[in-house]
């Protein structure tokens, strides 16, 4: 494995990694994400669901930020 390739020495190197690939996505979503989420989906008219994993609530938000306009 390259320097490049390798996440300990290139940390940008997997930092647009797919929710669907998370370790992690199954878990719940984060205090953080659950806070944002809400936001958006007020902004947006939306319901907000707090049941969302962590990988689901990311790509929720990617949505709701191409709807309203935020994250740009």
């Amino acid at each position: 494995m390259s320097d490049t390739e390798n996440p300990k020495t290139n940390p940008t190197s997997n930092a647009e990694k797919d929710p669907a690939d998370w370790t992690t996505g199954d878990e719940p979503m984060t205090g953080a994400q659950a806070s944002y989420l809400k936001t958006l989906s007020e902004e947006a008219h939306e319901e907000f669901d707090p049941e969302l994993n962590k990988a689901d609530a990311s790509i929720r938000i990617d949505e709701l930020q191409e709807q309203t306009g935020r994250g740009r």
